[in-house]
């Protein structure tokens, strides 16, 4: 289905003010956004302008009552200058599969793409183009109503902006993996990207942080000792050449796109790879026999970072030196050089914007 958007550009673009050389992540934002509004079963008034600020009614309902979710993806430019998307079909798939979770109605597949496409082709030259840079995606879905009750919202709001990044993390980092509070329980949320899962996450991150930690590695809500996600990542362990990372059948992680894609990779590559419950003791008894090889996070915006440290109660278990890595800095190379269209892409993860009028 074409979609009819209106389109009011910005009369005084940004870009010239911004300084790509100085880039974060997260704190620079292109000229436009895309909006959507759903009301009375339907996706309407479809528009794109400039990146603003948003009204809101006092009574909101996703303030109050937490129908809000989004996804995050990334665009870069290849050697012939196109824009080019990893793996977006992904990351559409795992929002409306948040949106049912969430009941929130689904975003149309045809309407996601050609939203992305006219926003990216419209705001092309906010694309970085430097060692580790992209133009950073976030589409997000919130409840509008404004009403007092928890109940099903009527209306809601999809927007997608844009921002340009740099490396979300510089260095390799330390996680440790807590005991004292819970991410995710089977029948929960856990596998959804909605906002509560990432709130909750806010405060044991800020007490990790002043034991020198800078992530933490969520252990399961029961047991409180198999390894679940990292605040920001999936996590893979290598142990005596096995690559192994927690199973999502539970529904208490995230698929990732990431970690599909790694996990795509190392089966190619003959590399074992296993997905099932691992706990915190089989690292620790793995660390204790010279076998833990490596450890790494994998994500949208981290790509591949790899871990230097893992701390669990009064222990610290220290990873060999990064140079000695091997598998973690191939799939960090391979990955990279896909996303960035410099090798084939013979999976068909790549989504070339279409050149469309705006």
């Amino acid at each position: 289905m074409n979609y009819q958007f209106k389109v009011n550009k910005t009369t005084a673009s940004r870009l010239a003010s911004e300084d790509f050389n100085q880039l974060g992540f997260g704190k620079v934002f292109s000229d436009h956004m895309f909006v959507a509004d759903y009301d009375n079963g339907a996706w309407k008034d479809l528009r794109i302008e400039p990146f603003g600020y948003l009204p809101m009614h006092p009574a909101m309902s996703s303030i109050h009552y937490g129908q809000s979710i989004f996804e995050g993806l990334k665009a870069r430019k290849n050697e012939k200058g196109e824009i080019i998307i990893f793996r977006p079909d992904k990351n559409i798939e795992r929002m409306n599969k948040s949106a049912l979770r969430m009941a929130m109605p689904e975003i149309p597949i045809d309407l996601f793409y050609q939203a992305l496409d006219e926003l990216l082709q419209l705001d092309h030259t906010w694309i970085p183009t430097g060692d580790g840079q992209s133009l950073y995606i976030r589409p997000y879905m919130f409840a509008t109503d404004e009403f007092i009750g928890i109940r099903r919202s009527s209306k809601y709001k999809f927007i997608i902006f844009t921002s340009p990044v740099a490396a979300y993390y510089s260095e390799p980092v330390k996680v440790y993996a807590s005991d004292d509070y819970v991410r995710a329980f089977p029948g929960g949320t856990g596998f959804a990207k909605t906002a509560g899962n990432y709130a909750r996450a806010i405060q044991p991150v800020e007490e990790i942080n002043k034991r020198g930690y800078q992530q933490i590695l969520w252990l399961d809500g029961i047991d409180k000792k198999y390894l679940q996600e990292i605040g920001t990542m999936n996590i893979f362990v290598i142990i005596d050449g096995k690559v192994i990372t927690p199973s999502l059948d539970e529904g208490t992680i995230l698929p990732g796109v990431t970690r599909d894609t790694v996990i795509t990779l190392l089966k190619e590559w003959g590399i074992p790879v296993e997905e099932r419950r691992i706990s915190i003791d089989e690292v620790a008894d793995a660390h204790k026999a010279g076998v833990l090889e490596d450890a790494f996070g994998a994500g949208t915006a981290a790509t591949i970072s790899q871990i230097k440290a893992i701390g669990y109660k009064d222990k610290e278990f220290t990873l060999p030196a990064f140079e000695e890595r091997e598998i973690s800095m191939r799939l960090l190379e391979a990955i990279t050089a896909i996303k960035d269209g410099k090798v084939q892409d013979t999976h068909g993860w790549l989504r070339v914007v279409s050149r469309v009028s705006v």
